[in-house]
């Protein structure tokens, strides 16, 4: 049977709205899906931001209807690479296509996101991969699930036998950023066991909440990017915080999300 989604003219609980923001996500990745498979070409800046945007438009035409339907009162996030705080109240915050740049060049790694974010809380949140047809989901203090099974970070507790992962800075980052990237970089490969770098941040994000690999970190960053993964790994049992173990914020400058057992040691490698 075809998933469809459902409204009624009672407010829905937070776990019957998650269910259909997983309906939602899923809808859009198989448009998305229908798109991949040949590398976009293309020879300006102008012809990147154009394919770039037809996917988001692609996914966006289910979301912003779908989700909107669900919550009509909540407001919408126009462009996902914001930062910062939101207004008071309910507001989606969607990325339509985590890793779009991936998704032009025919790479795997790449996703749907629609989180609901409450008071500056990030609530629920679902993450759909529409290549393996896997969704991710995560309710503030009911956990976090991959297809109803129940998420686990690692149990590591020596940031030398480690797997840890960063996202590149963005084009035309601040260049203190980019540097900040790079020496981050070089202390990690000092101190841990592997270290992986790609985007999007979301799918690193994921790995660490399913505890396949044991830190994230990131500096600058934009909403859509870390709060999915933020609810995933804190109700998967991790622990975020800014890359000097303050307590994270969108308005922060850095993010760290890493098992309990390695948090405090990645923090002292990245002060360093």
């Amino acid at each position: 049977m075809s998933e469809t989604l459902q409204t009624t003219d009672v407010a829905a609980s937070d776990a019957d709205l998650l269910s259909q923001t997983a309906i939602a996500v899923r809808a859009a990745g198989s448009a998305l899906r229908e798109r991949f498979g040949e590398v976009v070409r293309y020879q300006t800046r102008e012809e990147l931001m154009h394919a770039l945007a037809a996917n988001d438009d692609t996914a966006l035409d289910i979301l912003r209807p779908g989700l909107t339907r669900l919550r009509p009162d909540a407001g919408w996030v126009e462009d996902e690479l914001d930062g910062g705080a939101l207004p008071p109240g309910e507001w989606w915050v969607v990325d339509p296509a985590e890793g779009n740049v991936n998704h032009l060049h025919a790479l795997p790694e790449w996703a749907v996101t629609a989180t609901l974010v409450r008071e500056n809380q990030p609530v629920l949140t679902a993450v759909h991969l529409p290549l393996t047809g896997e969704t991710y989901t995560a309710l503030t203090g009911a956990g976090a699930h991959l297809d109803g099974r129940p998420l686990q970070v690692s149990r590591t507790a020596d940031l030398g036998l480690s797997i840890v992962a960063t996202s590149q800075a963005r084009p035309d980052e601040d260049e203190k950023v980019v540097r900040r990237v790079g020496s981050s970089i070089t202390a990690m490969l000092f101190d841990a066991l592997v270290v992986r770098t790609a985007v999007p941040a979301t799918l690193h994000l994921l790995n660490v909440a399913a505890g396949r690999i044991d830190a994230f970190w990131q500096y600058s960053g934009a909403r859509a990017d870390l709060l999915p993964g933020a609810l995933l790994v804190t109700e998967a049992g991790g622990q975020i915080s800014d890359a000097e173990g303050r307590t994270w914020t969108p308005e922060s400058e850095s993010f760290l999300a890493a098992a309990p057992g390695v948090h405090a040691e990645a923090i002292a490698t990245l002060s360093r």
